[in-house]
């Protein structure tokens, strides 16, 4: 049945009904993201691989959000989301596409189950600031996505070691 289900998802994202999202930020909690784009469902988890996560991406409350940043010795898990392709336009809405994200329609992650490469949809940031730190309760959101995906526990612990910033 497991086989069945995946042979048909294959020929979903063939035909262009579904695609592929990596979520590394808040979106890794399936609620969250589920909000915004109903049909999402888990598809695994991956790392991106020559990516960090930075909470370096300027919302437009002050805080800082997730993104990823280029650097070659790190590694950033996350999950694999598989979501009808007549959903991104929502998630590009969510997401803030041209208000400071850009969407990557072939980025390259490897999925931790197969150790294969994968091309997915994902955001980074298109202007950053250092100086950003994230509210507690989005950093909250982010590790609760973390724990209940099984992301491993060094990565929870890094997310559990940065300082938030108490939403006024």
């Amino acid at each position: 049945m497991l086989a069945q289900a995946g042979a048909r998802a294959d020929c979903l994202r063939r035909v262009g009904m579904t695609f592929l999202y990596f979520a590394y930020g808040s979106n890794m909690l399936t609620a969250r993201l589920r909000a915004r784009c109903p049909s999402a469902r888990i598809a695994g988890t991956g790392n991106a691989v020559g990516s960090d996560l930075a909470f370096s991406k300027a919302s437009k409350n002050g805080s800082g959000k997730a993104t990823l940043i280029t650097s070659a010795d790190a590694v950033t898990p996350g999950v694999i989301f598989e979501i009808a392709s007549a959903e991104l336009r929502a998630l590009d809405r969510a997401e803030g596409l041209g208000v400071g994200y850009e969407r990557l329609d072939d980025f390259i992650i490897r999925n931790v189950a197969t150790g294969a490469s994968v091309s997915v949809t994902t955001y980074r940031a298109t202007v950053t600031d250092d100086a950003l730190m994230p509210y507690d309760w989005y950093l909250a959101l982010v590790i609760a996505g973390a724990r209940r995906a099984g992301l491993a526990d060094g990565h929870i612990e890094r997310l559990l070691q940065i300082p938030p910033s108490r939403r006024s």
